[in-house]
């Protein structure tokens, strides 16, 4: 009877220390790519999402005469504040989806009308005034549009 040979290799010691080195340097040049443009790319999202709430405010002004007031807020997109003043209100709202977007850190966004000069901006991943980095405030001027 003939005995049967188990022809299965194992790794070596040295070839499992070779691949970890090598995985570690691939690492070492990965990693610092990759953190940190997740905050970039919600920096950018708030950029989108603001030009898109400034064309709805846009929209407002040429059915109605004005922006909405600061009081009055982004919600006078989505329902006529004033049936008085705004009598040319879209029947439907000025922003698509009845909702205005939050940040991409789940805040509102922080909208101010000083006679005609608005104010659209983020405050960022901390959501408090100030900050630096991926905290700080972003406002729509910032955007460059």
């Amino acid at each position: 009877m003939k005995s049967k040979r188990n022809n299965k290799r194992a790794f070596t010691l040295i070839e499992m220390m070779v691949v970890i080195i090598i995985l570690g340097i691939l690492a070492a040049f990965v990693i610092p790519n990759i953190t940190g443009k997740g905050d970039e790319a919600k920096q950018k999202m708030v950029c989108v999402q603001m030009k898109s709430i400034m064309e709805s405010l846009k929209m407002f002004k040429l059915d109605n005469g004005s922006y909405p007031s600061t009081e009055e807020g982004l919600n006078a997109l989505l329902a006529n504040p004033d049936e008085d003043k705004y009598k040319s209100f879209a029947p439907n709202g000025y922003f698509e989806g009845g909702k205005i977007p939050n940040d991409p850190w789940k805040s509102e966004y922080i909208y101010s009308n000083d006679d005609g000069t608005l104010g659209l901006a983020s405050l960022g991943s901390d959501g408090k005034e100030g900050g630096e980095k991926d905290a700080k405030d972003i406002s729509f001027a910032e955007c460059g549009n």
